[in-house]
């Protein structure tokens, strides 16, 4: 499968939590870091701490309920 996007997350939202997979593309390879963040005011804002620092800038969500 042909590679688009050199960084890109995966979000997986629950009712307490979020799980956020992210994968990092680079010459060297490929990195993938997983963290789990509370779905609080303080934890959304560590999510995209998160994000952002990883430099990603495609992300996709799955969420059920």
């Amino acid at each position: 499968m042909k590679q688009i996007r050199d960084r890109v997350a995966g979000l997986d939202i629950h009712r307490d939590t979020v799980v956020a997979c992210a994968r990092i593309g680079s010459p060297a390879g490929i990195e993938v870091i997983k963290e789990s963040f509370p779905t609080t005011r303080a934890g959304l804002a560590k999510l995209a701490s998160f994000l952002s620092e990883a430099g990603v800038t495609t992300v996709a969500m799955e969420a059920t309920g």
